[in-house]
């Protein structure tokens, strides 16, 4: 669109020269004192559509993913705003747990001891040390509080900037009184039905973070290994020999059973060897018993399903633990359990139950207090010095369970530990979880697979409970016997209306301070929750479950679920968990599923991977509307590459926004009265209210992208062609315009045309206004239609005519344009831009000025063309400067011939 035609003058209330820079803080400032986004808890639930927002981990910095999903939360939000709905959009900081806790280390230089007493008048080290310096529990919490009160005001700051219309009255954390309160109640009543218990058992743990890891919390990671040949020794119930499959006898009078295995350190913790029953070479073997190499402890040899056959020689070594197989044969054979290595993840100081012999004690002495990569290296030597080590070891590649947080492979050990029922041993509870994410609406469909892939694949209960400090405590204590020792059987528990309360730092009912470790007083439970524990319970949080039912009542269940795919496993389930246990309903009734931003070689942008962009600096190069605009465009559950490219076009566009819509409003109004009488004008209002169901329908599915995509099209059609084509008229000027131009011509018998006056002229004035009001009500109705993904550059044209907030202003109705457009045939529009890109397209190819004026202009094609082209010629002829046009009537699609 070209603005050279003539000097304009400038509407009121429109700038000489409209600027993006600034913006956004003068629309995030007046919004904030306006009220615009702050929730009106008088409307009643069938009036609200309310979001469980995510609360992003308080842990140093945003990065450029997390603008991305919130954009696409943000986009729905507004739409549903101007739908008429009031929009329940807090936000939350999930500022417990691991990752805040290592970021505090790293800041201050500190570690948790907490043994070591408070000290009130602690100050953090200037920089941080070689060596981090122990603190008190208390002392490590409060530093965390205080990080994280900095963290969360950054946070805060770039939320605004980026232009998130949530209500910042609302906002909570997850680990404030109220979100401790809340997550210990649910916990209570879990405890109360029978949901949540308290169990020894074989449990992940992170060695680096001393702490057990969930299931959803796995991730496998190549790495090297190498399988080790090692001999067992032992005798069989009767004196046969079975060739096995490499040639080798396999003795049956118990000299020699090899195994496989990538784990030779965890010999001393071997408590059976196991094959598939139906394994030819074992089957002799099964029912007697061998001796474990080094050590000679006698173990049996078993049979069971899961053993692979073409896995290592066949012949699995179990041990106690070394993977989660190792758990299951344990669980079901009812083995022996000889654990060797301890929360450190070093080998015991001393040796597991079994192991009675002299020799055996002092082969263990060996590996005592090594870690499990020492300990493999100083047994690989001793079985290749006694000869139970065939070969050199085979190197392979194989996958290793990690924390998704860690850098140290996790081991298996015996602890205590809190679980939530969630289906994994109990078949009717997963039918049940399974029949929910079937209730759930998702958005893309597909993305349900992953969560009914999750809830079959299950193969235990939910670990909630964490060996860390900052987070929300177990609360729970437990009565001492005579000899000081607890007895777990018996939890004492809180008054729901004491909570939360601190079990490490408050008696339970009954019982004094001073009886705290003392026989036949009382111990607190040591453990806090998963961070997922609480954040399984973010609608309860945000919808102040405890403190205020009434609200509780008028925003949940929620309307939507906005998250990522990854964490579907996690969060998506775990809250679907607790509110089918709490509440008996499905927490939300939509589920919006964003996709992963992808680095230049395709990788997901991860802080762990060091690949990921903060987005402070692109939102000030290129504006919050651009950076809004690039991640818009990701659709759905579509992984989406991190693009400046992209931003840069969503800058133009807005910057476009800005001038076309100074341009519409340089015409002037048209009177109130006026009606739009031109077939173009028409023609353009029935596209724009086509447009408008489609913007609808996509933002009704939650697409986002396919909105803005389908709005953009519109957009450009409208400045490119529409406005260039009416604009000689809604200057109101056609009369000048024309001056000195042959009319268009009627059709003759011939088929050719002739010079003459055109019957579809209409009045002058009438056609400004005809078009004026057009302008005005296409430029209205875009930028609410852009206002979902653009709030900025919307918010500030919207400013120049009317009063309040474009953001709170209705959604476009298409009915009221259709009936705008009195019966307006869309065709005309697509013909009348057809022939006005043909004018321009000669014009180029002649390399003369856009300006520059036409002599003549054949239009031929089918009669249907024709007629239609006859409705729209005046402007066609004005648009391109066009003296004489001809139409000729003949077969084919609509074709221009220009004469300069």
């Amino acid at each position: 669109m070209t603005h050279s035609h003539r000097p304009a003058g400038t509407a009121a209330g429109v700038p000489e020269k409209p600027r993006l820079e600034g913006l956004e803080e003068k629309w995030s400032r007046r919004w904030d004192e306006c009220g615009t986004y702050v929730f009106d808890r008088s409307k009643t639930r069938d009036q609200v559509f309310s979001i469980d927002t995510p609360p992003p981990t308080v842990s140093g910095s945003l990065h450029v993913g997390h603008v991305f999903s919130y954009t696409h939360t943000d986009a729905i939000a507004r739409y549903q705003r101007m739908r008429g709905k009031e929009v329940f959009y807090p936000m939350g900081w999930d500022d417990n747990g691991l990752p805040t806790e290592r970021r505090v280390q790293n800041h201050f230089g500190v570690r948790c001891d907490p043994a070591l007493p408070h000290d009130p008048g602690f100050v953090p080290p200037e920089k941080p040390g070689q060596t981090q310096l122990p603190v008190s529990r208390r002392n490590f919490i409060e530093l965390c509080e205080r990080l994280t009160a900095e963290d969360e005001t950054a946070f805060e700051d770039l939320w605004r900037r980026l232009g998130l219309s949530v209500d910042w009255t609302r906002a909570y954390r997850t680990i404030s009184d109220e979100a401790r309160a809340t997550s210990q109640l649910a916990f209570l009543r879990g405890l109360a039905r029978g949901e949540a218990y308290g169990a020894e058992a074989p449990t992940l743990w992170d060695v680096t973070f001393r702490t057990a890891v969930a299931q959803a919390e796995l991730e496998d990671r190549e790495r090297p290994a190498a399988y080790h040949r090692l001999s067992f020794h032992g005798r069989a119930a009767r004196d046969t020999s079975t060739p096995s499959a490499d040639g080798r006898t396999l003795s049956t009078d118990g000299r020699r059973v090899m195994i496989e295995t990538t784990r030779p350190e965890l010999l001393p913790a071997c408590v059976a060897l196991v094959a598939h029953p139906d394994d030819a070479r074992y089957r002799e073997l099964f029912g007697t018993s061998v001796r474990t190499p080094l050590f000679g402890v006698e173990v049996p040899v078993l049979a069971h399903e899961a053993a692979d056959p073409e896995k290592g020689s066949g012949i699995a070594m179990v041990c106690t633990f070394g993977d989660t197989t190792d758990v299951t044969w344990w669980r079901e054979l009812r083995l022996a359990t000889r654990p060797v290595i301890g929360w450190d993840g070093r080998f015991r100081a001393d040796p597991p139950a079994g192991l009675e012999s002299e020799r055996a004690r002092a082969a263990y002495a060996r590996l005592a207090g090594a870690t499990a990569h020492t300990a493999r290296e100083r047994i690989v030597e001793m079985l290749r010095e006694g000869g139970d080590l065939e070969g050199e070891p085979r190197p392979v590649t194989h996958a290793v369970k990690f924390f998704e947080k860690g850098d140290k492979p996790l081991e298996i050990v015996t602890t205590r530990q809190w679980y939530l029922r969630n289906g994994g041993r109990d078949a009717a509870l997963r039918d049940e979880l399974l029949a929910r994410g079937r209730e759930l609406t998702w958005h893309p469909d597909h993305m349900r697979v992953r969560y009914e892939n999750w809830v079959s694949g299950l193969n235990g209960d939910w670990l909630i409970s964490r060996q860390r400090f900052f987070g929300v405590p177990i609360p729970v204590w437990y009565p001492l016997d005579g000899a000081g020792r607890p007895d777990h059987s018996r939890p004492i528990v809180p008054d729901e209306a004491a909570l939360p309360v601190d079990p490490g730092a408050e008696a339970p009912p009954g019982y004094a301070e001073e009886q705290r470790g003392a026989p036949h007083g009382f111990t607190g439970d040591p453990d806090v929750m998963d961070t997922w524990a609480t954040s399984s319970l973010t609608p309860q949080i945000a919808g102040r479950w405890l403190e205020d039912p009434d609200l509780f009542e008028r925003v949940f269940p929620m309307d939507l679920r906005p998250q990522a795919h990854e964490i579907i496993r996690t969060w998506l389930f775990s809250t679907v968990v607790r509110a089918h246990a709490e509440h008996d309903v499905l927490p939300w009734r939509h589920a919006a599923i964003s996709g992963w931003i992808l680095d230049p070689d395709r990788k997901k942008m991860s802080k762990s991977r060091g690949n990921v962009v903060t987005p402070v600096d692109l939102l000030v190069q290129h504006g919050s509307d651009a950076v809004r605009y690039w991640a818009a465009g990701g659709r759905p559950g579509t992984d989406t590459a991190f693009d400046v490219g992209q931003m840069k076009v969503g800058r133009r566009l807005a910057m476009k926004i800005l001038n076309a819509s100074r341009f519409v409003r340089s015409f002037g109004e048209a009177p109130r009265a006026a009606e739009v009488t031109e077939p173009l004008d028409r023609a353009m209002l029935a596209e724009l209210a086509a447009t408008v169901e489609d913007v609808t329908a996509a933002f009704e599915t939650f697409d986002y992208a396919r909105a803005l995509e389908r709005t953009e099209q519109f957009f450009w059609r409208f400045c490119d062609d529409y406005v260039e084509l009416v604009k000689d008229r809604a200057y109101g000027d056609r009369a000048g315009a024309d001056s000195g131009r042959a009319d268009s011509a009627r059709t003759d018998s011939a088929g050719t045309h002739s010079a003459g006056t055109d019957s579809t002229r209409t009045d002058s004035a009438a056609g400004t206004d005809s078009a004026r009001t057009a302008l005005a009500a296409a430029l209205d109705t875009l930028l609410r239609l852009f206002a979902p993904v653009l709030p900025f550059v919307t918010e500030e044209v919207w400013s120049w005519r009317a009063e309040g907030s474009v953001h709170r202003a209705a959604w476009p109705d298409a009915g009221e344009l259709r009936a705008l457009a009195a019966g307006g045939d869309r065709a005309l529009l697509a013909t009348a831009s057809e022939v006005i890109a043909a004018v321009r397209r000669a014009k180029s190819e002649a390399k003369v000025s856009m300006r520059a004026d036409v002599a003549r202009a054949v239009v031929s094609g089918p009669r249907s063309a024709l007629d239609r082209f006859a409705l729209v010629d005046a402007d066609v002829r004005a648009a391109g400067r066009i003296g004489v046009v001809e139409r000729r009537e003949g077969e084919g699609a609509l074709a221009v011939q220009v004469s300069l």
